[in-house]
């Protein structure tokens, strides 16, 4: 995805206090560091991006509407030569005592350091482009050795590092994805383990140089994906995340490890939320002394998990899945719902262990008229505010931080140039109250109900009893931690109550939360 050249459709704020913008020599809009819309979504995946002026306008519009945190793909460490990349006319390739070539394709631009064998390791300009070849013998003086072939667009992930330290948000580039087996693409060929790590440690040594003093430099992100289910003992992709983790511990000692697994409900071919408790203590175990946020994908883009309330398992999926299980009852098609493969993930979260949760944001086909994701395949809608506000909604209390895949092209596209874009609408709607834990509670010897979420404050919350009427209830307390809470008196009647909140600015949830 990262050579893909999405069109950047920022959203447009009034320019106010400005900061100074570093000396460089590429002239570039003055800097608006304002947060105009904060979002309860707070991180994105993002492409670098070889301009830094594009570089820019992205970072500031992710920052406008309350995002802190950038997270990049890792290119896939492939065995193979770039035939592009030729050097006083011969393939960068052939040198001798070459043992396997590796190709890497990336939108950065190496330090000096990077190149230690003289005449063996060097940047070459080629065609109008740039390319690194680079030797990962232990000494330049071995006889035979492996190569990569490194291919660059640009200086996109220093752009997005020193853009974010600016705006004071945190990136996360992408470790080097490792070589994928042709039969099982969907594990890693250890043939090549020993490879990926040393050029794991020759990019974490320049990112250590390169980025040093740069507080956004926050860690790395974990490219490779797997399922966080109950893993077998000799697991191929928990041996892959062991011996890549102990790189990075070696290499950037105290820095982060963010890892995204996925969920799948799908009764076809997914698993129970019984097994993610394992699965997150089984991924933990790789962090190598490390910090790490394992970040839960939530699986409503792909269809994988249904986002529905406690009362609905027996309603028909909603219409945008039905392409993917069938027009069936969510417990027909599913083992659960989000918020139940959350609140099983939250269970024991591990020593050393932040749970974060990746809300999708998209669609798993896209409708007519809708914009959204063409390339890399399958094709992708984009969704809804609403639709986002019942995920976050749904990843309950628990999560210490909600993120999403991906700002580009899901947040950015438009259907046409005069509808507005995903994070427009956020920046429209990001006051609208969002409930994402509800529960009985007495409060100076009154029964009551206490929720929590975000802006909350002031208004009413209204209560839709099973079969009955909706109830306006002032709220009688307020109060502000990680979540804001609100209480108001009321006894819940009836098998289920929905509740929603209208906060003091007049503004209303877009989806109810409901309890027993």
């Amino acid at each position: 995805m990262h050579r893909i050249l999405w069109l950047v459709v920022a959203v447009a704020f009034v320019v106010g206090m400005v900061v100074p913008d570093s000396p460089e020599v590429e002239e570039c809009p003055a800097r608006d560091p304002r947060v105009v819309a904060p979002y309860a979504v707070t991180g994105y995946w993002v492409i670098p991006r070889g301009d830094r002026c594009v570089t820019q306008r992205m970072v500031e519009a992710v920052h406008a509407i309350g995002g802190d945190t950038l997270i990049t793909f890792g290119p896939r460490f492939a065995a193979g030569a770039d035939p592009d990349c030729v050097v006083d006319g011969r393939p960068c390739a052939d040198v001798p005592g070459v043992r396997q070539v590796y190709s890497y394709v990336t939108s950065e631009e190496f330090g000096r350091s990077m190149l230690r064998c003289p005449g063996l390791d060097r940047r070459i300009e080629s065609e109008g482009r740039i390319f690194y070849r680079l030797s990962l013998a232990g000494s330049c003086d071995a006889p035979a050795h492996d190569i990569v072939i490194v291919s660059t667009d640009g200086d996109g992930v220093g752009h997005l590092m020193r853009e974010a330290a600016a705006y004071g948000m945190t990136v996360f580039p992408g470790l080097p994805a490792a070589t994928q087996r042709a039969d099982k693409p969907w594990e890693p060929d250890h043939a090549h383990t020993a490879a990926l790590n040393a050029f794991t440690a020759r990019v974490l040594a320049d990112y250590r140089e390169r980025f040093a003093g740069l507080a956004s430099f926050g860690g790395v992100y974990q490219s490779f994906e797997l399922a966080v289910r109950a893993r077998s003992e000799q697991d191929p992709i928990i041996e892959l995340y062991a011996a890549q983790h102990a790189v990075v511990a070696a290499a950037l000692p105290g820095k982060k490890i963010v890892v995204s697994p996925y969920i799948d409900a799908r009764r076809a071919r997914g698993f129970p939320p019984s097994l993610v408790e394992r699965g997150l203590a089984d991924i933990a175990a790789t962090r190598a002394g490390m910090p790490m946020a394992i970040a839960v994908q939530d699986g409503r883009g792909t269809g994988k998990v249904p986002v529905y309330g406690v009362h609905e398992a027996e309603a028909k999926v909603v219409p945008r899945l039905v392409p993917v299980v069938g027009d069936v009852s969510n417990a027909q098609g599913y083992y659960g719902s989000t918020r139940d493969y959350i609140e099983a993930a939250a269970r024991r979260v591990p020593d050393g262990v932040e749970l974060w949760v990746n809300v999708e944001g998209f669609e798993p086909t896209p409708a007519a008229g809708e914009c959204g994701r063409v390339e890399p395949p399958p094709l992708r809608g984009r969704t809804t505010k609403s639709r986002l506000d019942q995920q976050v909604m749904a990843s309950g209390p628990h999560a210490v931080k909600v993120i999403s895949y991906g700002w580009e092209p899901f947040f950015t596209c438009q259907a046409r140039y005069d509808t507005p874009s995903l994070a427009d609408d956020i920046a429209a709607g990001w006051q609208q109250p969002i409930i994402v834990n509800a529960y009985r509670k007495d409060r100076n010897g009154r029964a009551g109900v206490l929720v929590e979420g975000h802006n909350l404050r002031g208004g009413t919350l209204r209560f839709a009893p099973q079969g009955t009427g909706e109830v306006a209830v002032g709220q009688e307390w307020y109060g502000r931690g990680r979540l804001e809470s609100a209480w108001a008196p009321y006894t819940p009647a009836g098998p289920w109550t929905s509740i929603t909140a209208t906060n003091a600015a007049g503004h209303s949830s877009t989806s109810g939360y409901v309890i027993r």
